[in-house]
Formats: structure tokens, C-alpha cells, sequence
């Protein structure tokens, strides 16, 4: 009986209430270059609360990704992918990834100059992946080209495809839910003592769930009918001449990566390639953490790279919505993301100091090495992102231009930093992956000298 405990259940939710808004919105919305604007702003003017209709739409689908990113962070703090439940922590993240495409495909139904410009941003993003990869990705979502095409792919995709693969994978989770049942609490009382007081699910759970609901669809109301939505013009080749293009704030910090000097030209594969690192790496999550501890206090590196990552995505955002259009320097961005990292990985490794000499027999072994983990993976990633950009950079330059001394002096040198990177990465992972079996046999060390085990 925790709200946090519902997060996923809350998103199901705001889809719920997306389905219901979107489904009276079909009504008046003509999906074709010519009459998208027209129809949407006959919803919004004409049309009896129209504007607050539209309004609750949009805000919920903000709040729909919100609360899936709370959910998916949640999860990862508390280790909720641990065996028996690592295909359901999957399952969740291709949820999260079909949500996210609601709201790059709904976005641009409207055909406002903010709407498509930001859309033509996102498939221009596209369009720099592998080509095998983009072509089949810009053909689903772009067709054979034009404007008409694209509208109408997109409209299908938001109003058919998404919420038809969302349905099935939330059908395919609510089974394995049913299985595993709820992840126990990582921290309190042992599970016999829970059981024992454990609350039936009618009525108790299915009430508070309701209650939950009510809750948030009423502050979804009331935040739609004191913020009302206001309608950007439409869109023309000559008003988006004058607009600064930006995508919506849940993929400002991927563009924001992409701004950064190094990755411009022919580094801006690589750049697309280290997101969808990121992106892959949290959806193998349950296949690379295998420890079977889910206590906080207890895996002071898994979670100091979270709250790395959060504070990264915070920094990202709002840096980007701060310098629509601007370039940054790569020493800049090394210096701001850098530092936002070691300042976190110094809280945590502090907090983590503090919970020991407080926790008495049972407390956490030092993580002495959590501060210099965060300062190398920071470097690394420097190191290896650089050199990346550099010797891609390097190459190009080499073609284009021809060979001289300082191009080919400067491609040694990329390519040199680039190949002394990987061993130390290998490494790194070595040394990270010794420790944390160190610091497991130090709790075990820890629960015989106790009397626990």
C-alpha cells in the first residue's frame, strides 16, 4: 500500500485516459497536410471544451512518460529485475520504448511550425543510423516520402500500431505478473511476517488502486482546465525558415548529445550509437547486474550510476531547452557533464560513508572506490567518445581534403587515443567486476561474524 508501488499501474492509467480523449478527438481530426491544422483548430475553438479536451491529451501523455520513467527508475533502484522477473523487467522496457513513440508520433498530428519542425528534427536524427537500420525505420514511419504520406503514417502508427503493441505487451505482463506475483520490498520485515498481514485484493487493493486513480485523473482536470493549451501557427516552409527546431522535452537530451562539437559530421553516427548503447544496455539490465542482493545500501555502484544517469538526463534537458540551435564545444560539455558526474558520484559516496558509521555491526562496508569508479567511467567515456569523433573526424578529413603531414599526424593521434582506451576500459570493467566480488565476500564475511547466517 505504497503509491510508489503502483507507478506502472498509474501509466496504465493516463493510457487509459489518452485512449478516451484521443478516440473523441478522432472525430474532428482529418489526418492530410491540408486540413490537420484546419481540424484541430476548429477542435480547439469550435468545438464545446475542445481546447480542454486537447489540453488533457497532451498533459497526460507528458504525464504517461513521466510516469514511465519513474516506474523504470524506480525498478532499477530497488533491483526489481532480479531473478525470476528479468523477462518482465523486458517486457517493461519495450513498453517504455512504444511509449515514447506516442509521443513522437502524436506529436506531430497537429502540423503546427513547432509540431513538424521538431518531427523533421527527430528523422533527421534517424535518418544518420546505419543505413540498413534507418532505411527500414524511415520506411515504416515515413513510407516512400511526402508530407501526405508521412502525416498519415504517423497518424496510423499513434492511433492503431503503438496501441496495439502496448496492449499485447501489457497483456504478456499482466500474465507474468500473475505468475511471479508483486517484487517483494528490498528492505523491512522478512516475507512470512508480510504475508501474515498481508490485504486481499478485493476490496482492499482494487479501492486503493481506484482511489490512486481518481486522484491523478482529477489533478490531470484540474492542471488542464488552470493550464490551458494555446495553438502554435501553422505549419509553412516559410514560418519553420524562422523557427528554431527542438524536440519535446523528453528527447531534448539526446538532442542536446548531438549538439556537442565532436559528434557534428561524421560523428554524429557515433553519437546516435552511444544512445542506443544506453537504451540496450538498460534493456539487458537483469543479464549484466546477476548479484542477487536488492538492497540499496548494499550496491553502492549500480546505484551511483543511476543517479548519475538521472542527473545527467536533468542536466541534458534543461541545457538544451536553455540553448536552442547553439553548437557545444566539446570541452565544455566534457567540463559540465564531467563535473555534474563527479559531484554526484562525491553525495553518493558520502551518503553511502555516512549510512555505514551509523549502521553498527550491520552496516555497509566502505565503498572506498565508488569515487574513483565514477571518475573513470567519466573519463573513459571522454576518452573513448573523443577519440571516436576524432579519428572519424581524421579520416574524412584524409579523403576530402588529401593526405598531409598534420591531417595524418592528427589521425595517429586520434586513433592512438582511441586504441588506448580500450584496453583501459577492459580493464576498468575487470577491476570493477574483482571488487564487487570482494565486496560480496566481505558481506558474507560479515553475516557469519554476526550470527545471521
Amino acid at each position: 500500500m505504497n503509491p510508489f508501488y503502483w507507478l506502472g499501474a498509474l501509466t496504465v492509467v493516463a493510457f487509459l485516459i489518452q485512449g478516451v480523449s484521443g478516440m473523441i478527438m478522432m472525430l474532428y481530426y482529418i489526418p492530410s497536410p491540408s486540413d490537420a491544422f484546419a481540424s484541430t483548430q476548429y477542435l480547439f475553438q469550435t468545438v464545446y471544451f475542445g481546447r480542454f479536451l486537447e489540453t488533457v491529451h497532451l498533459y497526460t501523455a507528458y504525464a504517461m512518460i513521466m510516469l514511465a520513467f519513474m516506474h523504470m527508475m524506480r525498478g532499477y533502484f530497488v533491483s526489481v529485475q532480479k531473478k525470476p522477473r528479468e523477462m518482465m523487467w523486458v517486457v517493461g522496457m519495450v513498453m517504455g520504448f512504444v511509449t515514447l513513440g506516442f509521443g513522437f508520433t502524436g506529436y506531430l498530428l497537429p502540423w503546427t511550425v513547432v509540431s513538424k519542425s521538431a518531427t523533421d528534427v527527430g528523422i533527421g536524427m534517424i535518418s544518420s543510423l546505419p543505413s540498413v537500420l534507418s532505411s527500414a525505420i524511415l520506411f515504416l514511419i515515413v513510407g516512400a516520402g511526402g508530407d501526405a504520406t508521412e502525416l498519415l503514417r504517423f497518424y496510423d502508427l499513434h492511433v492503431v500500431v503503438l496501441p496495439a503493441v502496448l496492449l499485447v505487451l501489457l497483456t504478456l505482463k499482466m500474465y507474468m505478473l500473475e505468475v511471479h506475483g508483486i517484487a517483494e520490498p528490498s528492505a523491512g520485515q522478512p516475507a512470512d511476517a508480510r504475508k501474515a498481514r498481508g490485504l486481499p485484493i478485493f476490496p482492499d487493493v482494487t479501492f486503493y488502486l481506484l482511489g490512486l486513480a481518481a486522484m491523478f485523473g482529477s489533478a490531470m482536470l484540474l492542471i488542464s482546465a488552470v493550464f490551458p493549451l494555446s495553438l502554435p501557427p501553422e505549419y509553412t516552409p516559410q514560418l519553420a525558415a524562422q523557427f528554431t527546431p527542438q524536440p519535446d522535452w523528453y528527447f531534448l537530451w539526446i538532442y542536446q548529445i548531438l549538439k556537442i562539437s565532436v559528434f557534428e559530421g561524421a560523428g554524429l553516427p557515433v553519437a546516435l550509437s552511444l544512445v542506443t548503447l544506453i537504451f540496450v544496455a538498460l534493456l539487458i539490465l537483469p543479464f549484466l547486474d546477476r548479484s542477487q542482493t536488492r538492497k540499496i545500501r548494499d550496491r553502492p555502484t549500480y546505484v551511483t550510476l543511476g543517479l548519475i544517469f538521472v542527473a545527467e538526463l536533468i542536466v541534458l534537458a534543461y541545457w538544451g531547452l536553455a540553448s536552442p540551435g547553439q553548437i557545444i564545444g566539446t570541452e565544455e560539455a566534457v567540463l559540465v557533464l564531467g563535473g555534474t558526474a563527479i559531484l554526484v558520484a562525491v553525495i553518493s559516496r558520502v551518503a553511502y560513508r555516512f549510512l555505514s558509521g551509523r549502521g553498527g555491526a550491520h552496516a555497509v562496508p566502505k565503498t572506498k572506490g565508488a569515487l574513483r569508479t565514477a571518475v573513470g567511467f567519466v573519463s573513459l567515456l571522454a576518452g573513448g567518445t573523443i577519440g571516436i569523433g576524432w579519428s572519424l573526424n581524421s579520416l574524412v578529413r584524409l579523403v576530402v581534403i588529401g593526405p598531409s603531414f598534420s591531417n595524418v599526424f592528427e589521425l595517429i593521434l586520434s586513433c592512438g587515443l582511441l586504441m588506448a582506451v580500450v584496453p583501459l576500459t577492459v580493464l576498468f570493467l575487470y577491476r570493477l567486476e574483482s571488487r564487487n566480488g570482494s565486496l560480496k565476500q566481505r558481506f558474507r564475511i560479515l553475516e557469519i561474524g554476526s550470527g545471521n547466517s
